[in-house]
């Protein structure tokens, strides 16, 4: 536990340390989403009977959460295998399971504080009502898990900067971005509503906002049962692989 409790501790030092950057960033780039989306769309647009700002607000917190949970593992762990300062964190005994708990639950405050940030910089812009909060922390909670889970397997498999830049481009950001935060899937032909059904993160964008409103395109307890199935494939995985030490040992 002394093991995991340090690698924690550093891994929310090594973000806060640069919180302009780290938390401040995500919530301005999300302020002028809301500001830039809003000002155009929300007098013509309504979903689900909710204003689009209100509707816009849940999903641009959710994509932040998801987005930096993401950017912490694995921009930690490219860092130090390119630096050489793994070495310092593979020498100790420390137990590969607590080595995957101390990442994941770092990138999961760091999601959850953004995330805070982005509610409370853009609630002003909206009127919000929390009808179900457990259901808002149940899916922000496990969404940040999965992010920072398949941040460490993104920064296990990535040798080089680019290639952990093509996986956030070409994966998490069209993942996100495509996942219903700026609109409802049932906006869209019916081909692409089920090419929608394909993408993990809407499940998660969509249950998250339902915690909102109360209103989704998709049962809750189906996302549910989805985001648990996604979070424990992608541990499973990704514990397997930090047992064998892959990519981490000669």
């Amino acid at each position: 536990m002394i093991g995991f409790w340090t690698l924690f501790y550093k891994e929310l030092l090594r973000f806060w340390k640069v919180a302009f950057q780290t938390v401040a960033a995500p919530v301005l780039t999300a302020l002028l989403y809301l500001m830039i989306f809003g000002h155009v769309l929300d007098d013509h647009v309504q979903v689900h009977g909710v204003r689009y700002t209100s509707f816009l607000i849940p999903g641009l917190v959710m994509m932040q959460v998801l987005q930096n949970a993401f950017a912490n593992s694995s921009s930690s762990l490219i860092q130090a295998k390119i630096t050489g300062s793994i070495v310092f964190v593979l020498l100790p005994p420390i137990p590969y399971g607590a080595f995957f708990a101390a990442y994941v639950l770092a990138s999961l405050a760091r999601g959850l504080m953004v995330g805070v940030g982005v509610l409370g910089a853009t609630v002003w812009f909206a009127e919000l009502h929390v009808v179900a909060p457990l259901w808002v922390l149940a899916f922000a909670v496990l969404g940040g898990a999965i992010l920072g889970a398949l941040g460490v397997l993104a920064g296990l498999w990535a040798e080089k900067f680019d290639q952990l830049a093509a996986f956030q481009n070409f994966l998490i950001l069209p993942l996100t971005m495509l996942s219903g935060v700026f609109y409802s899937i049932h906006s869209l032909p019916v081909f692409w509503q089920r090419v929608s059904h394909y993408n993990p993160v809407f499940y998660m964008i969509d249950g998250f906002r339902y915690g909102f409103f109360g209103v989704s395109d998709v049962a809750p307890e189906i996302s549910l049962g989805v985001v648990f199935a996604c979070f424990a494939a992608v541990t499973l995985l990704t514990l397997s692989l930090l047992k064998r030490g892959w990519k981490l040992r000669a």
